[in-house]
């Protein structure tokens, strides 16, 4: 899979890591993915119910370790 953008929002708890990647994904194209790095338990179900209110693709969710890891999908105009 070929990141675009990385964020590491370790340490930040909701809604930060949302309100991080909302800004991100504003200065992407449509279809480049960013990767989100978060500790915070509930930013999986923070970044589901984020990726269906803005139509942007979550593509992959994944645990490893401590670390909750989302690749969201910029949506195309």
């Amino acid at each position: 899979m070929n990141i675009d953008k990385e964020l590491d929002t370790r340490g930040l708890n909701c809604p930060l890591p949302i309100l991080k990647a909302k800004k991100a994904l504003a200065d992407m194209t449509g279809g480049q993915l960013l990767r989100v790095v978060s500790t915070d338990a509930g930013s999986i179900r923070d970044f589901q119910a984020f990726a269906k209110q803005t139509k942007n693709e979550l593509v992959e969710q994944q645990t490893v370790g401590s670390d909750f890891i989302h690749v969201l999908k910029r949506r195309t105009e």
